[in-house]
């Protein structure tokens, strides 16, 4: 099985509600954080499941009595629906393969009411999927090509029923806002990076070294992306206009160029963020791709994944480090059940859940 490690790098690093209108943002802040206020130690609980195997379990996402994952490396298909909290079997659907209604890769998926929409990146299409009336199975329903000014989407979410945000890869800007059909509306926001060089002279080998993944709550209007490498936090507030930056100890993202390629040479970062009605919870690794080399050199076995979970609040203040019992990377936070469900790619029982109570 390829690792998400060595298929993330080949990914990002490739050659050269609320009025869901992005403002133009204003920063508001930039801050650094060393440390959080309170630490607590998590211990999980095995979620069985009746059919089910995984690959490389990547996200979970759930809404209402229903939950999704998506597994990265899916042999026949890439999404598996279930039961929710029991996680009972339903479906599978997004099917792998070339004919024009499979999928070529699958990066993320996002509810929308009790709609779900896919990215295939490798296509640049997003897929819309509904219930059947049955309620246990998933049905094709229509498919939206992105425009061609959209560098590869490696990520996205919904802001409204007709509007989608996904990342920006030229380094102009931070985000591209997408209509309904694919067109591309404009784009908004600024790599908040202090190499000046790299602003002059490398903006494209820049974005894809601050590759972040997304999420987006309309109950609140709060954007945030969390950079895969390095450990830097950003909140766009689409209600206020606000734009707020948090950097943790290990900086922003590190790199250098080779060939026209970008090269991270700092570390992992987040691999996940989940932006509640009540905060912001993100997964963090931590480790350095010196070490990550130097183990694979030595034949050593490490653990793919964070054992991390960083809480903070919608404003980006730390409010919480939760040290897990397993290495992770995609999570669903349930604050009304007071649980975190994860995924853990290194186990054969990959669903996990962590009580918060």
């Amino acid at each position: 099985m390829m690792s998400y490690i060595a298929y993330t790098i080949n990914t990002i690093f490739f050659s050269l509600l609320i009025s869901c209108t992005p403002p133009k943002t204003t920063t508001s802040g930039k801050e650094v954080y060393t440390d959080f206020p309170q630490e607590q130690e998590l211990k999980a609980k095995p979620v069985l499941l009746d059919t089910i195997l995984f690959r490389y379990p990547f996200r979970l996402h759930v809404e209402d009595n229903k939950a999704v994952v998506l597994d990265l490396h899916g042999t026949d298909y890439f999404f598996h629906a279930f039961s929710y909290p029991v996680f009972h079997y339903l479906s599978s659907f997004g099917r792998r393969g070339d004919a024009p209604q499979n999928m070529l890769s699958a990066e993320n998926f996002r509810w929308n009411g009790a709609f779900l929409w896919t990215l295939d990146a490798n296509k640049s299409e997003l897929t819309k999927f509904g219930f059947a009336l049955s309620g246990d199975s998933l049905l094709r329903e229509e498919a939206v090509d992105l425009d061609k000014d959209i560098l590869r989407a490696l990520d996205f979410v919904m802001c409204d029923d007709s509007t989608f945000i996904i990342p920006d890869y030229s380094g102009n800007s931070r985000f591209c806002r997408v209509d309904r059909s694919g067109k591309l509306l404009h784009k908004f926001g600024s790599i908040p990076s202090v190499n000046e060089d790299a602003l002059q002279n490398a903006r494209p080998a820049l974005a894809q070294a601050w590759r972040s993944f997304i999420d987006y709550n309309p109950r609140n209007g709060v954007l945030a992306a969390v950079t895969q490498l390095g450990e830097v936090l950003e909140i766009y507030n689409l209600k206020d206009s606000t734009h707020i930056v948090r950097i943790g100890p290990h900086g922003e993202p590190e790199f250098r160029i080779s060939e026209g390629y970008g090269i991270p040479t700092g570390i992992m970062g987040f691999s996940d963020v989940q932006v509640t009605d009540k905060a912001i919870y993100a997964v963090f690794h931590g480790r350095s791709f010196k070490d990550i080399a130097r183990d694979a050199q030595n034949g050593a076995h490490n653990p793919d994944g964070g054992q991390y979970i960083y809480v903070f609040s919608l404003t980006g203040k730390p409010l919480k480090k939760y040290v897990l019992d397993h290495y992770i990377y995609g999570i669903s936070v349930d604050e009304q059940r007071g649980v975190i469900t994860a995924t853990d790619v290194n186990i054969d029982e990959p669903i996990i859940e962590y009580s918060l109570n």
